[in-house]
Order: structure tokens, then sequence, then C-alpha cells
């Protein structure tokens, strides 16, 4: 491990002691996750002991939902299910490659993140329950699909969305976990849905159990390691490329003056 990745993993094993850290988070989709990238944020958070959530590329990606099963993924999260038919097809691809037996060590979710797929909610969350999947509600996309822009999110407006999720999903017995521009600011969100149902909150790349709450100045410590987490994981990734891009340097400007030279020949 380099000095980003041991610090990141003292950040989790810090987080999951004192601040609810249960999981890292990857995403095949908007972030668009590499591989080896993946690798290296299985082994900081298998050494940690904390799970890792993978959000997939959409309702019906089978060729994430394989890596996902190869990689030992605990949370999969398909994002943009707007309808209860693209929940269907999402529930029909991970029973397809996940056997049952599975599924039992496997928590599966669908993003509610627009006013469409609120407006589904009630046949969406029967969908749901038939196929053993719950909730992630992401406010960021969820404000942008009604034209708000990312403010909305602690919004008293929004508040009352959160709180009507967290109702249905109490009602179903779903899981639900709550995302999308979450800082200390949205504690007193997240804190009034909590009695309905509230099982998780999520940063971009930690995810919390959702009782941590009740301890305002520790879930904003711990928020405030998420961002350290994350800013880490960044830079990490940066000098990673910057390193491989620039590894053959001297060997293209040896060839370089090599072409350079037999061209003068030549001539």
């Amino acid at each position: 491990m380099n000095q980003y990745e041991k610090r990141m993993l003292a950040i989790l094993e810090q987080g999951k002691a004192s601040n609810g850290i249960v999981a890292v988070k990857a995403e095949f989709e908007a972030e668009g996750t590499r591989v080896d990238e993946l690798l290296r944020l299985l082994e900081i958070a298998r050494r940690a002991g904390v799970k890792v959530a993978i959000k997939i590329g959409g309702c019906e990606a089978v060729r994430d939902l394989i890596e996902c099963r190869i990689y030992g993924a605990d949370y999969i999260i398909a994002p943009m299910i707007e309808t209860p038919y693209a929940l269907t097809k999402y529930i029909a691809a991970k029973d397809k490659v996940y056997p049952l037996s599975e599924q039992e060590e496997v928590c599966f979710l669908f993003n509610v993140e627009t006013r469409q797929t609120f407006d589904h909610l009630d046949a969406m969350a029967s969908v749901a329950k038939d196929g053993r999947v719950g909730m992630v509600f992401g406010r960021v996309d969820f404000a942008g699909s009604m034209g708000h822009k990312r403010d909305f999110v602690n919004s008293d407006e929004m508040r009352g969305y959160v709180a009507r999720v967290s109702e249905v999903c109490r009602d179903k017995d779903l899981e639900l976990v709550v995302g999308g521009g979450v800082s200390p600011d949205s504690i007193p969100l997240l804190s009034s849905v909590l009695p309905a149902r509230l099982d998780r909150f999520e940063t971009r790349k930690v995810v919390f159990d959702a009782n941590i709450v009740k301890n305002p100045a520790v879930a904003s410590g711990g928020m405030e390691l998420a961002m350290e987490f994350e800013l880490l994981w960044l830079r990490n990734k940066r000098d990673y490329y910057q390193n491989i891009a620039s590894e053959d340097e001297a060997r293209i400007d040896m060839m370089e003056q090599r072409q350079r030279t037999a061209v003068k020949a030549a001539a």
C-alpha cells in the first residue's frame, strides 16, 4: 500500500469503530470505475473489515452483475429505474446471475432518483417486495429531475419526498438508503425519517449505518472522514494514471531521436 492507501485504510478503521462507517462504494455507472481501481478499493475495504457497494450501469447490466459476483460485492445498486417494468428487468437480471442461495448474502437495491420513479412509488414498492430489492433515494439527481439545483437536497420539500419513500419502505419492509449531497447539513433531514425507516446513508465513496445520526457530532465527524477518504481516493487515482502515462516518456524520446537521425542519414 502507498501512503494514500494507508491513510484511507486508517480512515475506514477509525470510521468503522467510531462513526458508523459500514462500507465503501464504487460506480460502474457515472464514476466509470475500472477493474484496477476496484481491486485497490476492495483490498482497502477488506483490510478494514467493511463491506463494498457497487452501482451498476443500468437495470439490465448483466455484465456488471457478473463482475459484482466475481469481486464479492455486498451491496448492488441499479440506477435510473423509473417504471415497474424496468424494475422487473433488474430483478430478472440479478436472479439470472445470482443463485438464490447467494442472494441471501447480497443486498440488491435500485435508485429512486427521478420524479417519474417517485410518481410510480407504490407500484414500484410492490414489485420490489416480490423481487427482494430495496431503495436508494438519490437526492441530487431527484432534485435535478425537477429542475432544482443541488442546494434543494436539504430543503423542507425534499424532506417530504424522502419521508414518503421512508414510509413506503417501512410498510413494505424494504431497506432504504439515502444519498446525494450528504453533508452535516443533511443530518436534520436524515434524523427526521429515521423513526419510519432508514437503514443507511451514503456519500460518493462511503456508506454509513443510519443510526449514527442519533449523535449529530459523531455523524458529522464521520462525514468529514468520508470527505477526506474521497479526496485521497481521487489523488491516488490521479497519481496512478499519471505514472502510467509517463512511464514510457524516456523510451519515446529515444525512439524519436533515432527516427530523426535515420531520416537525416537517408537524406
